[in-house]
């Protein structure tokens, strides 16, 4: 199993990069890659479009509201990986109330690519998604 996990500090507090990042549905708020989300089975899963058109399907497997993280697996997506798992948590920072930490960490068995090849992909996901935050919270 291979794993990767990408922090950003953020020009925003806690509170309200919870509230843009929070919502399983809300990706297409901040994250240009995925500009379309649909909430399905009560909103325990997600069916996701990419500007290509491919569909990912994701499940929300945690979600705590309190301590502002939430995990999905991937169902279904165009990537080489199975068994992937990713969590996206928001930190404070200490002593700085108009700043948070944002952490987004995956782990995958690589399914037809290398480990390295899948790190450098996931790596670069959560990269650009956290500069894509860090611009949508202005």
């Amino acid at each position: 199993m291979a794993s990767t996990s990408v922090s950003r500090v953020v020009s925003a507090s806690p509170e309200r990069t919870w509230q843009l990042i929070g919502g399983f549905g809300s990706l297409p708020d901040w994250l240009p890659y995925i500009p379309e989300s649909t909430l399905v089975e009560g909103g325990r899963a997600r069916q996701l479009k990419n500007p290509d058109g491919d569909v990912i399907v994701e499940r929300l497997v945690d979600f705590n509201e309190t301590e502002r993280h939430y995990s999905y697996a991937i169902e279904k997506a165009p990537f080489p990986v199975v068994g992937y798992v990713s969590t996206i948590r928001v930190h404070s920072v200490a002593g700085q109330k108009d700043k948070a930490e944002v952490q987004w960490s995956g782990r995958f068995t690589p399914d037809g690519a290398t480990d390295e090849e899948v790190v450098a992909l996931f790596t670069d996901i959560y990269r650009n998604g956290l500069d894509a935050l860090h611009d949508a919270l202005g």
